[in-house]
């Protein structure tokens, strides 16, 4: 147990870190409520690198310049902080499994230009709207609670193949960076899951220095290891301008409803599907986020930690609205960035010591994302890692999100429908495997049985 009396210096033993309270939000601003993280800093400067990537997609899908295209990052990224001021103790991203089914309903309904744009603008304030529904309803939270366990294992479990898949299958990056993404692969998951290396960071302090870096050491490696094996340019650091200013003007003009044009009510009707197909796999990160979060907090009894998923449900549902009415985004706007928020968990766990609080690790992390995708040097040095960047994020999801499926299931019934459900959502899509999921538990549900040692006590 932590010395009670070296905590932290915000707040008491097993107490919650302090806020300003506003309705359902938790305010907290770092320095004032929460210590810094200076590990949590550095990765951060690196793994921004997962953020710049949506700029090629952005580019080829809604035809924008890449100079815009990276002011919509920077916007973006500016809206990832409101998690942890508002009282979310998790690192946010985007609806990543989601991406291609958003991408190929929009080019393959849509001409490029403002026909496009407004469908994407419809979709994701459908979407927005969704979230907030659930959030200030209250359905969110009930919504975690009430879906059976092995249809929430089944979710995960389907996220989890999805990522791996995506990016092993035929059109997957892999075929394209196979070294610098099965080398990176290797040493994410040795310094994140491995205890082995546990082992070696309580024995070695420079180990353990390069263990509370998370993902980092495997995407520098790549950074390093693509340009020697010829799958990545050489990364040249631009200098002179430093802040890269977002074209405020130009996204206004080119993606703004305001300015182009509202989406008619044809394009209205065609997104909402598309945009209750996103929310359903975005409830799966809301599993996963309560599924981390109460590992560690079980684990770290020095903090109380609150995670709700209906402020969790508003805050994505304002991020999502305020995208769609200024610059609409193909990645939309999720509620967790699940391989982070593991790195960052896995280092709280660690104790006081490693980090004071989660707030500390998670605001930290999302205050330097939003700096570091706007500097020219950080841009440039990481614009040619950009796709084994995004790759290493989906496959180390794709492992932290079967290890909860697994661990959720104590039942054979919910692993097996675990198992079905995961792999229909994986191959056929979110709609599909819930509808399997919710099938095979109503047909399979067995009512719990008492254990027979505890029936004989």
């Amino acid at each position: 147990m932590a010395n009670e009396q070296f905590v932290s210096r915000y707040r008491k033993y097993g107490e919650e870190q302090p806020y300003w309270k506003a309705g359902i939000f938790k305010i907290r601003l770092p320095f004032i409520h929460y210590a810094w993280s200076f590990p949590e800093m550095i990765q951060a400067i690196f793994m921004c690198a997962t953020c710049l990537s949506a700029i090629p997609v952005l580019t080829s899908v809604l035809g924008v310049s890449y100079d815009v295209a990276w002011s919509m990052v920077i916007i973006n990224g500016f809206f990832y902080t409101i998690h942890v001021l508002l009282g979310d103790p998790v690192v946010p991203g985007w609806i990543t499994p989601a991406i291609p089914i958003i991408t190929a309903w929009l080019e393959g309904g849509y001409a490029q230009g403002v026909e496009r744009t407004q469908a994407l603008i419809a979709m994701q304030l459908i979407l927005g709207i969704i979230f907030l529904v659930f959030g200030i309803t209250g359905l969110g939270g009930k919504l975690v609670h009430l879906v059976p366990n092995s249809v929430k294992a089944g979710v995960l479990m389907g996220g989890g193949l999805s990522a791996i898949i995506g990016e092993f299958g035929a059109t997957g990056r892999f075929h394209t960076y196979p070294i610098s993404i099965a080398v990176g692969m290797l040493v994410a998951y040795f310094c994140l899951f491995s205890p082995i290396w546990t082992n070696l960071r309580r024995k070695n302090k420079i180990i353990d220095a390069i263990g509370k870096f998370g993902m980092l050491p495997a995407i520098i490696i790549g950074v390093i290891l693509g340009p020697i094996v010829g799958e990545i340019a050489i990364p040249t650091v631009e200098l002179g301008t430093i802040i890269k200013i977002p074209e405020f003007a130009n996204i206004w003009n080119q993606l703004s409803p305001f300015a182009i044009g509202f989406p008619s009510v044809a394009t209205w009707i065609a997104a909402i599907p598309t945009a209750v197909v996103t929310y359903i796999i975005a409830f799966g990160d809301f599993v996963t986020s309560e599924a981390l979060i109460t590992e560690a907090d079980e684990i770290r009894q020095d903090e109380k930690i609150d995670f709700n998923a209906n402020r969790s449900n508003i805050i994505s549902g304002i991020r999502n609205t305020a995208m769609a009415l200024v610059c609409p985004y193909t990645q939309t706007c999720g509620p967790l960035w699940a391989a982070v928020t593991a790195a960052v968990a896995q280092r709280y766990k660690e104790g006081p010591e490693a980090m004071e609080s989660i707030y500390s690790g998670a605001g930290t992390f999302r205050i330097s994302t939003f700096v570091a995708v706007a500097l020219y040097p950080i841009a440039s040095l990481l614009q040619p890692v950009l796709p084994v960047a995004l790759s290493l994020t989906l496959i180390v999801q794709g492992f932290i999100c079967t290890q909860l499926a697994m661990n959720m299931c104590k039942r054979d019934i919910e692993r097996g429908i675990c198992g079905v459900m995961g792999a229909v959502l994986a191959i056929q899509g979110a709609a599909w495997g819930l509808a399997v999921g919710l099938i095979l538990f109503f047909l399979l549900w067995e009512k719990k049985s008492v254990p027979a040692e505890t029936a004989a006590k």
